[in-house]
């Protein structure tokens, strides 16, 4: 597989397709509690906030515990392999030094069958890595 990302608009250093993000958790209804799998609602981005991309830290930076603690309330962390979104269509593009945002995701309310199945995708490639106790 080639190590090298797509061209970046960002002035961070792109993310090679061998690195991880974490994706915070912080909704409850994000885990489904029967499976403990993540939910594709985690994975929407929402037009009244009018969201860009959706905001991930890269896991090289921090540990799952510190992006937990990084928000008054978490749930979980789930990861995802910067690979497995690019294969999607998406992209994954550094704002900071330790945080991200996958971008190319459309709303819901523009063109809804396309996000349910990122959403779903992206859910399922997802991997717990941290739970609230």
């Amino acid at each position: 597989m080639n190590e090298q990302p797509p061209d970046s608009e960002s002035e961070f250093q792109p993310l090679l397709n061998s690195e991880s993000v974490y994706r915070a958790l912080l909704r409850k209804q994000w885990i489904n509690e029967d499976t403990g799998l993540v939910e594709s609602e985690a994975y929407y981005l929402r037009q009244d906030k009018n969201e860009r991309g959706l905001s991930v830290n890269i896991a090289s930076v921090f540990t799952a515990e510190q992006c937990a603690a990084r928000f008054k309330k978490c749930y979980g962390v789930a990861r995802l392999e910067v690979a497995s979104i690019r294969e999607l269509g998406l992209d994954v593009i550094p704002d900071s030094i330790s945080h991200a945002e996958i971008i190319h995701l459309p709303y819901a309310e523009d063109d809804g069958e396309q996000a349910d199945f990122l959403a779903d995708s992206l859910a399922q490639q997802s991997q717990i890595v941290w739970l609230r106790q």
